[in-house]
């Protein structure tokens, strides 16, 4: 079979998709895998209690129900979920918004996949634009988004260390270069996959920045502010028409409703709307139907700083407890600064073996993780070899299961070193 360039791109090997077969496979095998890899949300009995609450109301509403399965929505989403999101961020942050700033996406991967290739690759006349990413490593699925060859330019970090066994990226701003080739600037807070989140005045030097090329900075907010707020650390919600808000229903317990919301000046929704037309006809009803009353209500705000941010918080702690008392100080190891999300960023400096090694060994041992090397789209091919010595762990399933897996991890890494000194 002969595929186009679109069909090639979109088929060989992505990160992603090497994620999620694993994750389906491991699934629909029935084997006893600890599942460490994927970013599904933990299940909150609070959160899931509330949810049933709400689709009973709809199951016994006929014209819900119709609304439901029956009507499609215009391309920019569902009405009165959009028009009461704009009363609650207006209520509570003063943005300013019109339903016309809001749309919806199946899901926040088709936003960025939607946003990234309208902002960044060929602009005809010679002019090719790259997606700016100021603090590499970043969400593996962006790495695979654009159709445009190298449509990233990422940046390195500044490490700086935080405890005896804590590490923490900053934003370099004197490697930082926004340029005319420069489409759109974006970064996602908490970061997906170390848990690191930019501060509110490092978010203001890179809205600044964005705004002197009058490009747009895409926040990535899918475990951020205002909801679902998996932050433990501060950060306020921030939104101007300089900015593009993407967040989602996803970590507040809502994954399979494939639901994301991007936030923005009524110029870029009306163009994402157009797009999400020709791609989708129309997004899907149901996550926003879910969510609505708790938009509405402004529960969506309490639940997730009251109930959603505790829960993950909490079993960060565990988490990070298990790890430092399986490691021990035998070897050098490190934990990124866990600031937010469900993932720790685990570093192994100068590990005998590759990050992506480790990961097949731990699969063999039936514990499934991701290799770092898939986090750093948009760096050169060069010899950096920190991006070959991290793992990518979630902590948001069963606390028991994270605590074996973070043990098995911690024996194969020691016996990774104890090899290496063995044959010198």
């Amino acid at each position: 079979m002969k595929l186009s360039a679109f069909g090639n791109k979109l088929t060989s090997g992505a990160g992603i998709t090497s994620l999620m077969e694993d994750l389906g496979n491991a699934l629909a095998s029935g084997d006893e895998m600890i599942m460490m890899g994927g970013g599904n949300p933990g299940h909150i009995p609070e959160v899931q209690d509330r949810i049933t609450e709400i689709l009973e109301g709809i199951s016994r509403d006929p014209a819900a129900i119709r609304r439901l399965v029956g009507i499609y929505d215009p391309p920019q989403g569902e009405k009165q979920f959009i028009a009461a999101l704009a009363d609650l961020l207006n209520r509570e942050y003063g943005w300013g918004l019109k339903p016309e700033n809001i749309a919806l996406t199946n899901g926040s991967q088709a936003a960025f996949f939607m946003l990234f290739n309208m902002f960044g690759g060929d602009y005809g006349d010679g002019i090719h634009k790259h997606i700016l990413l100021p603090l590499a490593p970043e969400y593996i699925g962006y790495a695979d988004a654009g159709i445009a060859p190298e449509l990233f330019k990422a940046v390195r970090p500044e490490i700086t260390f935080t405890d005896a066994h804590e590490f923490k990226y900053r934003v370099d701003f004197d490697a930082v270069e926004v340029t005319a080739e420069t489409g759109a600037i974006c970064v996602s807070r908490p970061t997906n996959p170390t848990g690191n989140v930019i501060t509110d005045d490092e978010l203001a030097q890179l809205e600044e920045m964005a705004r002197a090329y009058d490009v747009p900075l895409i926040v990535d907010g899918a475990y951020g502010t205002p909801f679902p707020s998996l932050l433990f650390t501060d950060a306020e919600p921030h939104w101007n028409e300089q900015i593009i808000l993407c967040l989602s229903l996803s970590k507040l317990g809502l994954p399979a409703v494939r639901t994301g919301i991007v936030i923005a000046a009524e110029p870029v929704i009306a163009a994402l709307s157009g797009v999400n037309a020709i791609m989708n006809l129309a997004t899907g009803s149901f996550g926003a139907m879910l969510a609505e009353p708790l938009v509405r209500s402004g529960e969506i705000l309490s639940i997730s700083r009251e109930i959603v941010c505790p829960f993950y918080q909490r079993k960060m702690q565990r988490a990070v407890a298990a790890f430092t008392e399986a490691m021990g100080d035998g070897c050098r190891w490190y934990i990124h600064k866990p600031e937010g999300a469900m993932f720790l960023w685990l570093w192994f400096p100068d590990l005998p073996i590759s990050s992506f090694e480790l990961y097949q060994r731990l699969k063999a041992r039936g514990v499934l993780v991701v290799s770092g090397h898939y986090f750093f789209p948009g760096l050169p091919d060069d010899d950096w070899r920190h991006r070959h010595e991290c793992l990518r762990v979630t902590y948001s399933q069963d606390d028991a299961q994270v605590a074996k897996g973070l043990a098995i991890i911690a024996e194969e890494v020691k016996a990774v070193w104890a090899a290496a000194a063995a044959t010198g």
